[in-house]
C-alpha cells in the first residue's frame, strides 16, 4: 500500500462524490468513489498506474482489467510492465467468438487482476471463479481504491488484495 498523501488528496478531490448511493454489493453509502473521474484524467491514471506496478506481484504473465474500471488502469500498467492485459468481460457476449476474457490465451498461467474499487469484492470475485474454472491461476488482485470494510473480503477465494489506496487514506484527506 502506497502511502502517498499527494496522489491520496489528488484521486479524492477528483472522484468524491456526497449524497445517497447503492454501491454494487447493494449497500447504500453517502459517499461514492467515481473512479471514471480519475481514470479519465491521463496524468493523474498515470500516477495511479505507476504506483500499481510495484504491487504486481513476481511471476505474473497476465494482467486481468475488469470490465469497465480495471480496463484503462490495465492497459496502462501493461504499457508500464510489458506485461499483456487480458479484458474481462462481466459475462460472457453472446455473438462472435462468445468469450468472457478477450486476449491471450490463460489457461494454466498466472493472472493478477485489476480493479478500479474494491468495497466487497464481488466483480472480483466472480471473475475469479470463472477464469479459474478455465483454468487460469489467480492470487493477487491489485486495486486502485480498495473501500472494503477491515479484513479481506476475498479471503475465502484465497485472493490477496494489494491497493494504492484505502478509503481510510483518502478520508484522512478531508480533516
Amino acid at each position: 500500500m502506497t502511502a502517498d498523501p499527494a496522489l491520496a488528496a489528488d484521486v479524492d478531490a477528483a472522484c468524491r462524490l456526497h449524497g445517497e448511493f447503492t454501491l454494487r454489493s447493494g449497500q447504500v453509502s453517502d459517499t461514492y468513489f467515481d473512479k471514471y473521474l480519475f481514470e479519465a484524467q491521463p496524468a493523474l491514471l498515470d500516477r495511479v498506474a505507476e504506483q500499481m506496478v510495484a504491487l504486481v506481484p513476481e511471476g505474473t504473465e497476465l494482467l486481468g482489467g475488469l470490465e469497465l474500471g480495471g480496463v484503462p488502469i490495465a492497459t496502462v500498467v501493461s504499457a508500464k510492465t510489458g506485461i499483456p492485459v487480458l479484458f474481462v468481460r462481466k459475462k460472457a457476449k453472446e455473438y462472435g467468438t462468445a468469450k468472457l476474457a478477450e486476449g491471450p490465451g490463460f489457461d494454466g498461467r498466472r493472472v493478477t487482476l485489476i480493479e478500479d474499487v474494491i468495497t466487497s469484492g464481488g466483480a472480483v470475485r466472480d471473475a475469479t471463479l470463472v477464469l479459474r474454472g478455465a483454468g487460469a491461476i489467480i492470487e493477487t488482485v491489485v486495486c486502485a481504491i480498495d473501500r472494503s470494510p477491515e479484513g479481506n473480503p476475498l479471503a475465502d477465494l484465497g485472493l490477496e488484495i494489494r491497493s494504492v489506496l484505502t478509503k481510510a487514506q483518502l478520508d484522512a484527506t478531508q480533516r
